[in-house]
């Protein structure tokens, strides 16, 4: 049997709090995240509107919103919001190992979800 060197997790969050996209939330989102899942975070880094001309902003229902990437010691976590269809996608990638099913719980609560998909792949040599 292979070993196992990392997992993700994949959420698909669904008619979430939207007051909870933007740059202040979705830092302390990341801080919290880490701090229960053992992570050591790292740079995080936004692309969204702020500072975006009015003209050039986006408009559309599957790309208005924020993306985010908090790179933490052993790989990354990625979110991406969607304001207008109140949606949230995370990916949580680690080298080290973490339990998801606590990571998912988080999220739900955080963002306050009201329902949820999930994958959860195991990667293996």
């Amino acid at each position: 049997m292979a070993t196992p060197y990392g997992q993700e997790l994949i959420l698909d969050l669904h008619n979430c709090d939207t007051s909870l996209f933007n740059r202040d939330d979705l830092t302390r989102f990341f801080r919290l995240l880490c701090g229960r899942i053992d992570m050591q975070p790292e740079d995080l880094h936004f692309w969204d509107d702020v500072g975006v001309p009015l003209e050039e902003r986006e408009t559309e229902p599957h790309t208005k919103g924020t993306s985010a990437v908090q790179f933490i010691l052993t790989s990354t976590i990625v979110v991406h919001t969607l304001d207008l269809l109140r949606k949230v996608f995370i990916n949580i990638f680690s080298c080290k190992p973490f339990d998801a099913g606590d990571a998912e719980a988080f999220c739900v609560e955080f963002f306050k979800a009201e329902s949820v998909a999930n994958s959860v792949v195991i990667e293996r040599d």
